[in-house]
């Protein structure tokens, strides 16, 4: 660390003072210029359509470009050595930061994360140094700088994780959403960031691996280098619950990515009101991969081949198509398996062909598209059509499944599917459960082809069931996937015990499966408790570590208010974020008990908040400085898999964790 009464420390500190000072400054020139743009982008553009497309990319090039004044502008700095293989390079001197920014004449003064020359600052060492010969890290108050550390690569010097910043970085308290990890990004971290976007991965992360901000920085670095591309198709965010998009929410905007859709897999996939519930045995049927198949069954069944011939008249002629010929296009266009829909559109379109044939050799002549618009819907054809290829909708494909499930299932499943009390008589008058939505998006999907993604970043996915894998595959034919999660970390009935059959649903049965051991946030003592359910959880995933010896844990056999009371005046006389996790039913007793202190909810959504109750239902993916656990063994009996839960929960802390208890705990964890 520099010396304050080393004047060449201090020189150099100010000189890099006055260097954030200029690029702050020459990023505000940027911003100012394109809004300059942007005011007067209609008077340039030649028409209106092009007049709006330049002013919404305008608009969001200012939004990219914004400022935040307590974010450093730029983290770190490169010095290359003079013999550099890459001459460009050689003796210059580099400023890492979360976007480029140039001064006036189109010199960088700060260089984005993401460029191809910052890869050495994240991956370069005494053992490699990449022709590095300084790493500078930067230390930070709010957005001024008061800090930094250099490592001599080319002499032998690193630091590593023993850097003061680094740690200071990682360890720092947290209140609010969660940050870009872009300044603390380890070697084996961005590898991963860094994969070609042709390749699907999948991240085994063990908690406080920074598996999700891999993820997130994943996205911002396919979007940096594939920026029209993904524009045009699409990058997508799959969270486990809205809690948790909340949470992540800032992290793209920080690194100037404002332009990527955030959904949880229930609204992806939402299409009709959920009306009603299922029993537990019912919902693990109807996310089976099992319905997917019987839903194609169900549907193809209804396409069925002519008997007979087409007459259709046309003002004083009769236009005939032969049984056999119909025949042969419902069997043509069923082997080529298009959509449903589509395939009754092909029939349609090559019968109106053959019509049209007939018609130019009778009357030397094409009858023109409006002739063909007639012949579409003229009552011969639509009713030859309705015969061969019948319409249908998601909705009524499903409601036909369920009023006779019993050609399907046998007679236990059956009565899982079947229609509980009296029937609707219409599938518009269907009460749908969460379970059905993932069923009509599979029967969506047979129908039409969903809009795809070039890619998709699927956080907690080992909850992910086959139907809803199915449903996310069906949005990335053509793209890839980022697939993030702990097997251990697997609450869903239907959790994953194997990366590999998640993967399959998805459609990327060969994408890489890369754990993550190390944990940089969660302390060596809350991971090595947590660990002691691994055995119980019957996952093969390697045992958690950590680098952080720093934490604290206290495991009190009392859970009364008082003790309560207690635990949380002491966390949150510790700077940070305090959770309080309790099993769901105990949230507002526990947040009655602590009214004192005016705790929030996740649904307050109060970013400034610093003590929050939280179900354990709801705590995946979710981190706080101090964790308070209410009653584990209350958590682990309300849910089928509850010493999973139980295991998320545990490793929600990034400080301290504190668990209160008068029921024995879980025999794993003692």
């Amino acid at each position: 660390m520099p010396n304050a009464t080393e004047p060449t420390l201090d020189h150099e500190l100010s000189a890099e003072i006055r260097h954030l000072t200029t690029s702050r400054a020459a990023l505000q020139a940027m911003r100012e210029h394109v809004q300059d743009l942007f005011a007067t982008g209609a008077k340039v553009a030649g028409d209106p359509f092009s007049a709006e497309t330049l002013g919404r990319t305008l608009a969001q090039r200012v939004r990219e470009l914004a400022d935040n004044p307590n974010t450093p502008l730029f983290f770190g700095k490169l010095t290359f050595a003079g013999d550099a293989a890459d001459s460009e390079s050689a003796g210059h001197a580099f400023h890492i930061g979360r976007r480029h920014v140039t001064d006036a004449v189109g010199e960088p003064l700060v260089l984005d994360w993401r460029a191809p020359v910052s890869t050495s600052f994240y991956r370069a060492s005494a053992a490699d140094p990449q022709d590095i010969a300084v790493r500078r890290r930067f230390g930070f108050h709010g957005g001024e700088i008061t800090s930094f550390e250099d490592e001599r690569l080319t002499r032998g010097e690193e630091l590593g994780t023993k850097s003061a910043i680094l740690t200071a970085e990682i360890e720092r308290p947290r209140v609010g959403p969660m940050r870009d990890i872009v300044a603390t990004i380890q070697p084996e971290q961005d590898e991963l960031v860094r994969a070609a976007l042709e390749e699907s991965i999948c991240v085994q992360g063990a908690p406080g691996t920074g598996k999700t901000a891999v993820g997130l920085h994943r996205a911002a670095y396919l979007l940096y280098l594939h920026r029209e591309r993904l524009r045009r198709a699409g990058v997508l965010i799959l969270g486990p619950n809205r809690a948790f998009l909340r949470y992540i929410a800032a992290v793209l905007p920080a690194l100037g990515e404002v332009e990527v859709a955030q959904s949880t897999v229930d609204d992806l996939i939402a299409r009709a009101p959920v009306r009603a519930a299922d029993s537990p045995a019912a919902e693990r049927l109807k996310h089976d991969a099992r319905l997917a198949g019987v839903l194609h069954k169900l549907l193809w069944q209804r396409v069925t081949r002519p008997t007979e011939s087409l007459v259709v008249p046309d003002d004083s002629y009769r236009w005939r198509i032969d049984a056999g010929v119909l025949a042969r296009i419902v069997d043509d266009v069923r082997r080529a398996e298009p959509p449903y829909a589509l395939g009754r559109e092909h029939v349609r379109a090559r019968v109106v062909d053959l019509l049209l044939r007939q018609s130019e050799a009778r009357r030397g002549d094409s009858p023109g598209e409006a002739w063909r618009r007639r012949m579409t819907k003229i009552k011969p054809v639509t009713e030859l059509i309705d015969g061969v290829w019948p319409a249908v909708t998601p909705e009524e494909l499903l409601f036909e499944l369920y009023s006779d499930p019993a050609a399907y299932f046998d007679e236990a499943e059956a009565a899982l599917l079947a229609w509980p009390g009296k029937a609707p008589k219409t599938a518009k008058s269907a009460r749908w459960t969460a379970a059905d939505l993932v069923l009509l998006d599979e029967a969506a999907g047979l129908l039409e082809r969903p809009a795809g993604f070039g890619h998709i970043v699927i956080d907690e996915a080992q909850d992910l069931s086959p139907m809803q894998a199915r449903a996310v595959a069906r949005r990335c034919v053509h793209g890839s996937v980022t697939l993030l999660g702990d097997l251990a970390q697997g609450t869903a009935p239907w959790a994953a015990a194997d990366w590999r059959d998640v993967l399959g649903h998805l459609g990327k049965p060969d994408a890489r499966v890369t754990p993550l051991t190390t944990g940089f946030r969660v302390p060596e003592q809350v991971v090595e408790l947590a660990n002691r359910l691994l055995p119980a959880l019957e996952v093969a995933v390697p045992p958690a570590r950590s680098l952080r010896p720093d934490g604290s844990l206290a495991i009190l056999a009392s859970a009364a208010d008082t003790d309560l009371i207690a635990a949380v005046r002491a966390a949150l006389a510790e700077p940070g974020s305090v959770g309080v996790i309790c099993a769901a039913p105990a949230v507002e007793r526990v947040t009655k008990a602590l009214a004192d202190f005016t705790p929030t909810t996740l649904e307050d959504d109060d970013p400034d908040s610093r003590l929050l109750v939280v179900p354990a239902t709801a705590a995946k993916g979710l981190e706080y400085d101090h964790v308070v656990v209410v009653e584990p063994a209350e958590i682990v009996a309300s849910e089928e898999r509850g010493l999973h839960r139980l295991y998320v929960v545990l490793t929600r802390a990034v400080t301290s964790l504190t668990v209160l208890h008068d029921q024995p705990l879980p025999a794993a964890l003692a």
